[in-house]
């Protein structure tokens, strides 16, 4: 079971036919979580439905209530993508103020599961004196981080360069964390 997470990044909208579709012909299972903000976004262009039908699991934004059941089965790795600057830095501490990071908080480290995150962040993000401890604390835990200049150049903010989400580059490291 394939869980695919993705927060509030510009090409997010790209989601289902980039990644989603992907993983379900190359024979993932998929549940979707989004963050709030993607939550939002996927709800006001109308995207919950065809993802919902296609996984045939529900799109997850909200937590679910004591006594209700799990909506997606169990999983067995985990991709975040894309992750934005916030998304990765909560995932580097440890914080779960959302239904989509407390699932893969509680995922980095634990046997048997795999993280794959594709940080989705510009040059100034990764200037901050933070990043570096962000991204060493995700590796250290296993996590497997599609980055680097041949996967996503970075760009200064507001430079009005863009790049495609590589979900290709993606979608070999989840492939590569089958067993």
């Amino acid at each position: 079971m394939l869980g695919v997470v993705a927060s509030g990044a510009g090409g997010v909208e790209g989601l289902f036919d980039g990644l989603v579709r992907p993983a379900l012909d190359a024979g993932w299972r998929v549940g979707v979580t989004l963050t709030p903000t993607a939550g939002r976004w996927f709800r006001d262009k109308g995207l919950v439905a065809e993802i919902e039908e296609a996984t045939g699991l529900p799109l997850r934004v909200d937590s679910r209530l004591p006594g209700e059941p799990k909506p997606h089965p169990p999983v067995d790795t985990y991709v975040v993508a894309p992750a934005t600057a916030n998304t990765v830095a909560k995932l580097a501490l440890g914080f779960g103020d959302n239904q989509a990071l407390t699932q893969v908080s509680e995922a980095i480290g634990t046997d048997g599961v795999e993280v794959v995150v594709f940080p989705c962040v510009n040059a100034a993000h990764v200037r901050h004196p933070a990043w570096p401890g962000h991204i060493a604390n995700l590796r250290s835990a296993g996590v497997h981080l599609v980055d680097g200049e041949d996967v996503w150049p970075l760009t200064e903010p507001r430079s009005g360069e863009w790049h495609p989400i590589p979900w290709r580059a993606v979608l070999d490291a989840v492939d590569g964390t089958r067993p």
